[in-house]
């Protein structure tokens, strides 16, 4: 770990040179799909997170690990990872079965340095990852059409960084990015695969529910 911002943004830029993105990633709709998150209990310093396995085709719960800690690093907008990835790292360990592809709650390409969670948690995995964040962070957009399916490209610029994607009819889009070994279309195949019923992954709503409830059970 970091022990400053100047430290964190050259781990950042060392590692970022290893994200792979010329891989397409699993076929969405087959093997695991494992959802991760974290919680916070800011007055105890503590951080909880949460791995929530899913077999890919029916979306019934395979697997499930959580880990509890103290926050390693602090607060500071871009560098978010580095207070959430020793307990997810942790949570990804416990679990009986391969996780297959991740997906995060949060950014991968889609990250000012172009490195953000799912990217990093997949270079030190190895594993497949993608990030699906409830907004766009610093990014622009014009909004996709009103259909499930429907999107338009998420911009740094000119540059493509993700997409926002219409997971329901008439709901608010999600915001999908590569993070590591998986394409963007890939990518996006999955989340509307997951995001069958509502708007956010049920990967991400099985896991955001199983760290409150983690952190909540070591309350005092």
């Amino acid at each position: 770990m970091p022990v400053d911002e100047a430290e964190a943004r050259a781990v950042q830029d060392a590692l970022r040179t290893r994200v792979v993105l010329d891989e397409p990633g699993p076929p969405p709709g087959t093997g695991h799909v494992t959802g991760v998150d974290v919680a916070y209990d800011d007055e105890r310093d503590v951080v909880a997170a949460a791995a929530v396995v899913l077999d890919g085709a029916t979306l019934d719960v395979v697997a499930e690990a959580t880990s509890v800690g103290r926050v390693a690093f602090p607060y500071v907008p871009g560098l978010l990872a580095f207070r959430e990835i020793p307990a997810l790292l942790t949570a990804l360990e416990s679990l009986p079965t391969d996780p297959g592809l991740v997906v995060c709650d949060g950014y991968g390409l889609a990250h000012p340095r172009r490195f953000g969670l799912a990217s990093h948690l997949g270079v030190l995995t190895g594993l497949p990852v993608i990030g699906v964040a409830k907004n766009p962070f610093t990014f622009s957009y014009e909004q996709p059409g009103p259909h499930r399916g429907d999107w338009s490209p998420l911009l740094d610029g000119e540059e493509e960084v993700g997409r926002a994607l219409r997971t329901q009819d008439g709901v608010k889009p999600v915001f999908v990015s590569v993070g590591h070994r998986t394409g963007l279309d890939n990518a996006c195949a999955h989340t509307l695969l997951l995001a069958r019923d509502f708007r956010q992954p049920e990967t991400t709503r099985r896991a955001d529910t199983l760290c409150r409830r983690a952190l909540r059970e070591t309350a005092p």
